[in-house]
């Protein structure tokens, strides 16, 4: 009878394990499982918070808003977005003054697609809190015409345009990972000026970020992973900017298996959010 009680409590817990369904699991660069709230508390002890997100992820913008709620909670924030330009921050503070609704954001700013779903969460947080939120990345414009002339194409902006770009001339170091990738798409035909327009988006990233570091506060940060993954990108200029600053990197991933990262992925962090590869999209 013993052994039969056995038995049945082995098969329920291994059932429900079965059922156990988690859309995310978090582990450190060295490929351990480690768990929220040693992200929070990171986070908390940083300067900077580089959130790297999947832009279409549903389950990366849910733990976007929570843990900027979290953090809120316990610390002053600064928030800032990759997926506003910098040419319209006096529309996004006319907006979290209540000066002008969402209507008029609407039209007067270059909101993405999703950004009523994915980012306006944040922004109305950062109304409600009296918190900054600033738009750190450089107009798409600019960043073309890198893509298409280089860097010396900005130097016949004016002097307000130049305000909505990182100081010029800004280092550019071809030898990073990140941007030897890049020069090899298009079957290696990309050339130097893809990565180059990558970077004038992470320096100018970086650069508003550093602008708007207040004391005593945290600056939690939401881009592409792209833009932040190995400790490249935005973290490298942050550093150029600032060596002291203090930094947590966030990289997202999706598996098809989270239990496990993948070994590819290690060190990509400070935390690596590995995401249900078949969790909903925004878009």
């Amino acid at each position: 009878m013993k052994k039969l009680i056995v038995l049945l409590i082995a098969f329920v817990s291994s059932f429900g394990v079965a059922q156990d369904k988690k859309s995310y699991q978090l582990f450190d660069k060295n490929g351990k499982k480690t768990t929220y709230k040693k992200l929070v508390a990171s986070s908390l002890n940083s300067d900077v918070v580089l959130f790297g997100e999947y832009h279409n992820n549903s389950v990366v913008h849910w733990l976007q808003l929570e843990l900027t709620k979290d953090l809120a909670e316990k610390t002053d924030l600064v928030l800032g977005a990759e997926m506003l330009e910098a040419d319209n921050q006096i529309q996004l503070n006319q907006y979290l003054k209540g000066e002008i609704n969402q209507k008029a954001l609407d039209t007067l700013a270059r909101l993405w697609n999703n950004y009523k779903t994915d980012y306006k969460p944040l922004v109305d947080l950062a109304k409600e809190k009296k918190f900054d939120f600033i738009a750190t990345n450089i107009p798409r414009r600019y960043a073309s015409m890198v893509f298409r002339k280089d860097l010396v194409a900005l130097d016949s902006l004016s002097t307000e345009e130049k305000s909505w770009i990182a100081p010029l001339p800004i280092e550019f170091d071809v030898n990073l990972p990140g941007y030897q990738a890049m020069m090899g798409m298009q079957g290696g035909h990309a050339g130097d000026k893809m990565p180059k327009a990558q970077a004038i988006k992470d320096a100018t990233m970086a650069y508003f970020i550093h602008k708007n570091l207040k004391e005593s506060s945290v600056f939690v940060h939401y881009n592409g992973t792209y833009h932040s993954d190995n400790f490249e990108g935005i973290n490298w200029y942050l550093k150029k900017y600032n060596p002291k600053v203090k930094i947590v990197t966030i990289a997202t991933i999706e598996q098809r298996d989270i239990t496990k990262l993948e070994k590819e992925h290690y060190n990509k962090a400070d935390f690596i959010l590995v995401i249900d590869e078949d969790v909903t999209k925004t878009y």
